[in-house]
Formats: C-alpha cells, sequence, structure tokens
C-alpha cells in the first residue's frame, strides 16, 4: 500500500519550530503528547506543551540562539502552569546561560533527549484540570480545522 502521507518541507520552518518538532518527537518516544503555540493564560504561549500518560504536564520553551533566550522576558510566569519546566537548545547552545533549578533537552529538528530532568512542582488539581482541558480543546481545535478548514471561519 502506498504511504500518502505529505511530508513537511523543513525548510520553511523557523529554527525554533525545527527545535520544537524534535522535542515533541523525541517526548512521544516517552509516551508523551504535545501541542506547539499552547496559551495556557492571557499574554502567555509556550512553544511545546506536553501531556504525559499519567496526567503530568510539562512545558518545553524551544531557543534557538543566545539573543533569543536573552530576549524572553516571561518564562517564569510559565512555571505555574506545569509539573515540570524545560528548554530546548541546540548542540551548539551555550547551555551555561540557561538558569538552574530547570530541565533541559538538547535537540534537532529530528529527535531529543532530556539531558537535566526538571525539579518537579505538581500543578495544584483544579489547575491540572484546567490545563488539560486546554490541551484536549486546543487540540481538537486543530484536528478539526485541518479536516474541516472551512467549517472553522470565524472561530
Amino acid at each position: 500500500m502506498p504511504d500518502d502521507r505529505i511530508l513537511p518541507d523543513l525548510s520553511t520552518f523557523q529554527p525554533g519550530q525545527l527545535l520544537a518538532r524534535g522535542v515533541c518527537r523525541h517526548l512521544r518516544s516517552l509516551d508523551f503528547v504535545c501541542v506547539e503555540e499552547l496559551v495556557p493564560t492571557r499574554g502567555l504561549r509556550v512553544d511545546v506543551m506536553a501531556l504525559g500518560p499519567k496526567g503530568e504536564v510539562w512545558i518545553v520553551e524551544c531557543k534557538s540562539s543566545r539573543a533569543d533566550f536573552q530576549s524572553d522576558h516571561k518564562w517564569q510566569g510559565y512555571l505555574e502552569w506545569c509539573d515540570r519546566f524545560f528548554w530546548a537548545v541546540d548542540g551548539d547552545f551555550p547551555t551555561e546561560l540557561l538558569p538552574d533549578g530547570t530541565g533541559l533537552i538538547i535537540a534537532d529538528a529530528y529527535d531529543g533527549e532530556v539531558v537535566r530532568m526538571a525539579p518537579e512542582d505538581k500543578l495544584p488539581p483544579a489547575r491540572r484540570k484546567v490545563m488539560v482541558q486546554k490541551f484536549a480543546r486546543t487540540a481538537a481545535l486543530r484536528l478539526q480545522g485541518l479536516r474541516d478548514p472551512d467549517g472553522m471561519r470565524g472561530f
């Protein structure tokens, strides 16, 4: 049977998107599912939110350069929306810039590796419920939009 999948043209991706792709692939191998560009609350947009098999909520911020990292002033606001927080960078990134007490994933467009596990700070149950619902609704809306773009007009 022929493979009908449409493969993405990676040359059209921005560096951070390539990192996110590799991160999501790696997290999938750990039985996590991911949504990119998720908004946990007004004014914040995380690069990758991952939901684990036991309901764990991880946030991964992808940084493609020193300048990209140094211009990020919102990352500490993400901590209250996840159980674990990670940075994802490529192998050339100066990792000594990254704050202690955060996780680290080294990635490229094809895979990644958790090289420093983030400390766990469990979400309160009510916040976890909100995040799981946002995750599910975001994923479902995106899938519905792929299947029926005309049906999503005005949303």
